[in-house]
């Protein structure tokens, strides 16, 4: 076990478990994202209609709040984004929880996401700045496991609170949201590297969005990225077919809670299982896992069926989401890296949105096993297509860092 753990967590930077510390704090008090419908409906008594409005404005606010931080990351640093984010997002979940218009809720929510996206693309871009590219892949994964861990905790937590007092969501969340500041400031040095730039050659960080967008190698694998997500928030579709199946709505909390306790005790043996291979054949694989685990929803009939259907697209989840990651890393010019993570949040962000609109219209119209059918068909579609990205992706990573070898200097750490 030791050794298996050296392999797994061993050789990391320090400033990397400074942030992965502050991951699994931030996501321990993630109580508002996680109960804000519920407050809105239960506490507030507004209608479900407005309450999914809100936090489809909370997602519309995080993706905007991804762009704009990972511009900021780039052009004045890391630690501005971070600090920033965290800071305006605790003062803005306070504000949230004393609010009663339900304007004002609007507003405060879609700003909430905003400070929440502003933060990500920077946090990404600095572990990927003090990680070592050979060890990017086990660092991700390690990251993505304190998210999991954060949130499964949180979700439990979350409801504990609202039965004492709905406030101390937001209380608490705030609090949290500081202390995330708080190590960042005293723990995180800025990481933002510097390039040479001779001549006509523009600093690192200047410049917009242009050079993503004209990018199409990296949007292509940020629309892939979103249908393959697409999939899995589809799953939120679940309580339709259990009700159809005639099985208890209750069943639901159960069988999800595979997708998280598979995570938690799974996430930390991917890296050696998926490292060795390529990444693009990697996301292939786990797409069609996942398509597997969707089709096997539409034959379903009973709770442990349907909890077997969860294990298998989170063995698919599990698989993609580090490679995914390693490969957005892979696929950013040093100088663009926060740019380029603020843009990749826009494929997630389309899928927290698409899958649970596009899934429930499916299902209305026609049925829930017909949309279970659709999404494995749209996951063969989305592992071709990353099967015949695959070499274009390895000609634009290896021109990357061709291109970064004899200009990229070693990150630059300022005083904290």
């Amino acid at each position: 076990m030791r050794h298996w753990w050296t392999q797994t967590a061993g050789g990391l930077p320090r400033t990397f478990w400074h942030l992965w510390t502050a991951t699994l704090i931030n996501r321990l008090g993630s109580f508002v994202a996680i109960y804000l419908g519920v407050y809105l409906v239960s506490v507030r008594d507004f209608s479900p209609a407005y309450a999914g409005m809100v936090i489809g404005l909370h997602g519309a606010g995080s993706a905007a709040g991804g762009v704009v931080g990972g511009l900021v990351a780039d052009r004045w640093g890391r630690r501005p984004a971070m600090l920033g984010g965290n800071v305006s997002a605790a003062a803005t979940a306070l504000s949230l929880g004393l609010a009663g218009h339900p304007v004002a809720i609007a507003a405060l929510t879609l700003l909430l996401g905003m400070c929440l996206g502003v933060a990500r693309p920077a946090f990404t871009a600095t572990i990927i700045d003090v990680v070592g590219e050979r060890d990017r892949l086990r660092a991700l994964t390690l990251n993505y496991w304190a998210i999991n861990i954060g949130f499964s905790v949180a979700a439990t937590v979350a409801g504990l609170l609202v039965r004492v007092d709905p406030l101390l969501l937001f209380v608490i969340n705030a609090t949290v949201l500081l202390g995330t500041a708080a190590l960042i400031g005293l723990r995180v040095p800025e990481s933002r590297p510097v390039l040479a730039a001779t001549g006509p050659v523009a600093p690192a960080g200047t410049g917009g969005l242009g050079t993503v967008l004209r990018d199409r190698v990296f949007l292509t694998f940020t629309a892939l990225t979103g249908l393959a997500w697409l999939c899995i928030e589809a799953s939120v579709m679940l309580p339709v077919s259990l009700q159809a199946d005639g099985l208890p709505a209750a069943a639901y909390g159960p069988i999800i809670a595979v997708n998280g306790l598979m995570i938690v005790l799974g996430q930390l043996f991917v890296p050696r299982l998926v490292g060795r291979f390529d990444r693009s054949r990697t996301v292939a694989v786990a797409v069609l896992v996942i398509g597997a685990g969707f089709a096997l929803t539409a034959l379903a009939d009973s709770v442990w069926f349907y909890a077997v259907t969860v294990l298998v697209w989170t063995l698919g989840e599990m698989a993609m989401t580090p490679a995914n990651s390693a490969l957005t890393a892979d696929l950013s010019p040093t100088a663009q890296r926060g740019r380029y993570q603020g843009v990749y949040s826009l494929g997630h962000a389309f899928a927290t949105f698409a899958g649970p609109t596009l899934g429930g219209l499916v299902a209305h119209r026609f049925s829930v096993d017909a949309l279970w059918l659709g999404l494995f068909g749209l996951a063969l579609a989305v592992a071709a297509a990353n099967l015949l990205a695959a070499r274009p992706r390895t000609r634009r990573i290896a021109a990357l860092r061709a291109a970064a070898a004899p200009t990229a200097t070693s990150p630059v750490t300022l005083p904290a």
